[in-house]
């Protein structure tokens, strides 16, 4: 795995753990946010393996 690839998830382990707390607390705003961030980071990965 290339460091990108491995910095990227870390990333998305960190959002999914903040995404869980978000869900856990009931904070919709937030958990729409995170869920936003996580397609970005996932779109702009899939693109770099391409």
């Amino acid at each position: 795995m290339n460091a990108s690839l491995q910095k990227t998830s870390l990333h998305v382990d960190d959002y999914l753990d903040l995404l869980n707390l978000a869900v856990q607390i009931g904070d919709t705003k937030w958990q729409k946010d995170i869920t936003r961030k996580l397609e970005y980071l996932l779109a702009r990965t899939a693109k770099a393996g391409r």
